[in-house]
């Protein structure tokens, strides 16, 4: 990423991709529910962390470039690292804490996998990761925690890293091919005076769900479209 964008800041916006797959990520949403059906639901799809990382690899950017995998140790590793930052950030308002509380956990159950794309050309990353769960109920019942806790949050600071980062999210209008998606952009203002936009969009199909992140300072809703054609390209799998 440029160099203007702040570890903090990246590493936040990292771990959101992931977190938000499959946990509540206390932002603003837009969710669609799946129509009823009386039919005997499928049996759950399985997939492993190999699974996931080889439809990871199918994903090119809107620049023709392929999603670079990022290694299951190097997520790991990073998982570990946000949540001690998240575990030492102060948020006002208080409430707000549900944003660190529901992100400390990633599902024990779950196998998932990452890639990212970086444009030196516009100063934005991309970060796409994908997690599929046992219980597909659970991701739905994440997603709507999500839902009831983003009026609270729609304006916070988030003391975190040695930074104090103001946060604005508004919700996006845009959906995927999932049963439920949501999409919200959120624009950080850091105490350095720099700033940042992360447009996050979110897809669930059955048990296998798909989060989207574009980072960048000059990033708006108009990114939608490429962040869905990714979350579709992997959902279609589901």
């Amino acid at each position: 990423m440029q160099r203007r964008t702040t570890p903090a800041a990246l590493l936040l916006t990292a771990f959101l991709a992931l977190a938000g797959c499959g946990t509540n990520t206390g932002t603003g949403t837009q969710t669609s529910s799946p129509p009823p059906s009386s039919a005997t639901p499928s049996p759950a799809k399985t997939y492993t962390d190999a699974d996931l990382s080889s439809l990871v690899s199918t994903l090119k950017d809107a620049e023709g470039r392929p999603l670079t995998v990022v290694p299951a140790a190097q997520i790991d590793q990073g998982i570990i690292k946000a949540k001690e930052v998240l575990k030492n950030a102060t948020f006002t308002p208080p409430e707000c804490n549900v944003f660190a509380d529901s992100n400390s956990q990633v599902p024990e159950d779950s196998t998932y996998a990452a890639g990212t794309s970086v444009s030196a050309a516009d100063k934005t990353a991309i970060v796409v990761t994908v997690i599929a769960l046992k219980d597909a109920q659970e991701l739905r019942d994440h997603l709507d925690a999500s839902k009831k806790a983003s009026a609270a949050c729609r304006n916070f600071t988030v003391e975190l890293a040695g930074q104090k980062i103001t946060t604005e999210v508004q919700e996006v209008n845009a959906e995927t091919k999932g049963d439920q998606s949501f999409a919200a952009l959120a624009k950080q203002s850091l105490s350095t005076g720099e700033k940042q936009a992360a447009l996050t969009m979110t897809g669930i199909k059955g048990n296998l769900a798909a989060t989207a992140v574009k980072a960048g300072p000059d990033v708006t809703p108009n990114a939608a479209a490429e962040l869905a054609q990714l979350i579709d390209t992997i959902l279609a799998h589901g």
